[in-house]
This record gives structure tokens, sequence and C-alpha cells, in this order.
């Protein structure tokens, strides 16, 4: 499939089809590239890391990175978001799901890490997204100031800095991090 012009409309099913199609989220038909840096990516990265060793060792569900799709969105079928991490609790996503295109239940955590291109409209934009179709808990990582912003469905947002302790309640029961732990240490990049 070519994409010729940005007013080319593409459907979810078009965009498993490109071959760079992890490089896009999907609003309205139109292709929005996600671009990260490298310090977003490396956060992404280890927020993912430090997700999966506590999931792995509690059986509590699946963590997926950014490749993960979904379009989950209700009446916006034609939308289709990946966050840079996202976790399922165990037993909600059956086989067929799991190995089918884009996933079609929501998760129950959403991590999206702040990069020096997004601007704060969109992110809040994709924060009310997530909630309003069913996630429990978004959390947006800021790396410039080291921050963490902890969005839950239907309860109050929380800011917690670098000596904070980041918890998975109620989703990931028991977790808890530093949030100057999904950083890098400094000067050490």
């Amino acid at each position: 499939m070519s994409v010729d012009s940005p007013s080319t409309v593409v459907t979810p099913e078009q965009l498993l089809q490109l071959p760079d199609g992890n490089r896009y989220e999907l609003v309205d038909g139109q292709l929005v590239e996600r671009t990260m840096s490298m310090e977003s990516a490396w956060v992404a990265n280890r927020v993912g890391k430090v997700l999966s060793t506590y999931v792995d060792n509690t059986g509590e569900g699946d963590v997926f990175n950014s490749d993960a799709s979904y379009q989950c969105f209700g009446e916006e079928a034609d939308r289709v978001r990946r966050p840079d991490v996202s976790f399922i609790r165990q037993g909600r996503l059956s086989a067929e799901q799991f190995r089918e295109g884009h996933c079609r239940i929501f998760p129950d955590l959403v991590v999206e890490v702040a990069s020096p291109n997004d601007l704060y409209y969109d992110v809040q934009h994709k924060v009310q997204e997530y909630l309003t179709a069913g996630v429990t808990m978004v959390w947006v990582v800021d790396p410039p100031v080291r921050s963490v912003m902890v969005y839950r469905r239907g309860g109050p947002v929380e800011r917690l800095e670098e000596n904070d302790q980041l918890s998975g309640d109620p989703v990931l029961p028991g977790f808890a991090v530093r949030v100057g732990d999904l950083f890098p240490k400094a000067g050490a990049v």
C-alpha cells in the first residue's frame, strides 16, 4: 500500500500492512508519526523493563512495548494508538487477541513518555482518550523534569517528583518504584 499524500485516508487494516506501520498511530483515518528522542526511548525501555520484571515475578499479566497497537476507542473505530508501554492483566487477553492485528481491548495501564516534539495538548488528549476507553491508570513520564503525572479513571491527578514512589495500585498491587530510578543516572549519558 502506498500513502501518497497527507490527506490519504488509511484504515486500521491498511496500517497493519504498511512496512513501517509501527512508526504510526491512526487518528480519524490519518497517519500520525510517533517520534521519540533517544532519552525518551531509553526511559520507555527502562519503564518497560521495571514493569516486566515485576510482572514476571508475580504473573499478573503482560507488558507490551510501543509495537503493540490498540483499537479500543468505542465509536472511534479508525483510531489506533501505540502507547510507549502498556500492561494488560492476566486473563483479559484471549489467545486470538494476542495473535491478531490491533488489540481490541483496552489495557489496564498505559505509559506515555514525553518527547521534545510532543505538544502538551496532544498528550492530554491521548490521556483522556485512554481513560474514556476504560484504561484504569495512565502514567505520563517527563524525562527533562524527571517527574511522572499519574492519571486514574475517576480519580485525582497526582504529580510525582524524582524522590517520590510511583505505585501501581490498583492495577499492579504491591508494585512501587522510586521515580528517579526510571531515568538515566546523572552524567551516565
